[in-house]
């Protein structure tokens, strides 16, 4: 490959970068942290997301995915309301 052709791919490629960090993090607008109680076992997560229902939402399931085994388990942690939840805009 020639050096003109070789420093266009590269420049190419670096905006493919760019564009799809820029595409991926202008859609997290809200952060929360979380923290769920469940089985006698307490965990914190924190998810980013485009709404806070979302974020909420993300962050439990975060935090319960270590403390559960099976489907069943982890949908009833995904059920169980947050004994913590703190929010921040982005």
């Amino acid at each position: 490959m020639t050096s003109p052709a070789r420093t266009l791919t590269i420049l190419v490629v670096l905006g493919f970068v760019a564009f799809l960090l820029w595409s991926t993090l202008a859609a997290q607008r809200v952060e929360c942290a979380v923290t769920v109680e469940f089985r006698g076992e307490r965990r914190t997560a924190t998810a980013s997301a485009a709404s806070e229902d979302e974020a909420v939402e993300q962050a439990q399931t975060a935090a319960c995915g270590p403390m559960t085994e099976g489907m069943d388990a982890s949908i009833a942690c995904s059920r169980v309301a947050p004994i913590a939840r703190q929010c921040r805009t982005l």
